[in-house]
């Protein structure tokens, strides 16, 4: 039995939660967010909590059981406390400024580079180098955040560029002089 699937989800008690067949929509103070269950997977709310349970020990059934179980874990937090994720961006020259709900790179390009947020997505600009991406579901965070870092990865040599707020970058020698 998965470890993590087996784990009742205990619901706050400013979230109402609905199973409707296949999906399941997952109401809170912060927004609304609903998931299509994978087929083998049943989910029941028993006692003011979400059980996640599975038919057979099938390898797809176990597959999906603790992902199931954790996605829905997400969606409670996500309506009641939200993500955010942290962006610095690293160099000489290289700034961030607001422009509205978008934001504005500066990334040593011939161009300045404008962000637009996705559906449900927000960004926030402190200072002329940090950037927060906020938002209620984990997983548009998460993209959101790897979108505006892929506009320039931090690069061995110097450290230049776009990287998560704690983020090690791993720093090479370089060329050794004679």
């Amino acid at each position: 039995m998965s470890r993590i699937g087996r784990l009742p989800i205990s619901i706050p008690s400013d979230v109402t939660i609905s199973v409707d067949g296949r999906a399941v929509a997952v109401k809170g103070p912060k927004g609304e967010l609903t998931l299509k269950v994978a087929s083998p997977i049943e989910v029941a709310i028993e006692d003011n909590q979400v059980v996640v349970s599975r038919p057979d020990d099938e390898r797809e059934s176990r597959s999906l059981h603790g992902l199931t179980r954790t996605l829905i874990n997400n969606n409670i937090i996500g309506v009641t406390q939200g993500y955010t994720k942290g962006l610095e961006v690293v160099g000489t020259g290289y700034r961030v400024q607001q422009k509205g709900s978008s934001v504005e790179f500066a990334l040593g390009f011939s161009h300045p580079v404008l962000v637009d947020p996705p559906a449900g997505i927000t960004f926030t600009v402190e200072g002329n180098n940090k950037v927060t991406v906020s938002g209620i579901d984990k997983q548009a965070v998460g993209e959101a955040a790897a979108n505006i870092r892929k506009i320039r990865k931090p690069e061995p040599y110097k450290g230049k560029g776009v990287r998560y707020a704690g983020e090690i970058v791993r720093r090479k020698a370089g060329k050794s002089g004679k």
